[in-house]
C-alpha cells in the first residue's frame, strides 16, 4: 500500500485528505500539523508522496520542502503543495522549488484521490 504524508495546520484540510486518499484512493495515509512533525515523521517511515501545506506557522511548506530535500532518506520523495493563494506567479514559483504540482484549497475528494494515483502510477 502506497504512503501519503499530509502536511496541514488546519485540522480540516488533514481529515478531508484523510478521508479522500484512504478511503477513496486506498492509499495508507499519515498526518502532521506541523512542517516539524512532517519531518520527523518523514524520517521515521519515508512516504511514497508528500502533500505539503504552503502557509504554515514556524516552518512554513517551502522550508519544509528545503530540509525534506537535504536528506538522502527524503531527497527524492514527490512533494506536492497545497495552497489557498494560487495565482500562476505562486504556481511557479512552487514548481521552482521542486514540487511536481500544486492544488488549490479547497480541493475536490475524488480529484484529490485520483490526482495522487496519477502522479505514483508512473513512478512503480
Amino acid at each position: 500500500m502506497r504512503r501519503v504524508l499530509v502536511v496541514d495546520d488546519d485540522a480540516d484540510i488533514r481529515v478531508i485528505a484523510e478521508l479522500a486518499l484512504a478511503r477513496l484512493g486506498g492509499f495508507q495515509v499519515m498526518l502532521a500539523d506541523s512542517g516539524e512533525k512532517a519531518l520527523a515523521l518523514a524520517s521515521e517511515c519515508v512516504p511514497d508522496l508528500i502533500l505539503l501545506d504552503v502557509s504554515m506557522p514556524l516552518l512554513d511548506g517551502p522550508a519544509t520542502l528545503c530540509a525534506l530535500r537535504r536528506r538522502r532518506a527524503t531527497a527524492h520523495v514527490p512533494v506536492i503543495f497545497f495552497t489557498a493563494a494560487s495565482s500562476d506567479a505562486e504556481t511557479s514559483r512552487l514548481r521552482g522549488l521542486g514540487a511536481l504540482g500544486v492544488l488549490s484549497k479547497p480541493f475536490d475528494m475524488a480529484q484529490l484521490a485520483r490526482h495522487v494515483r496519477s502522479i505514483l502510477e508512473p513512478l512503480e
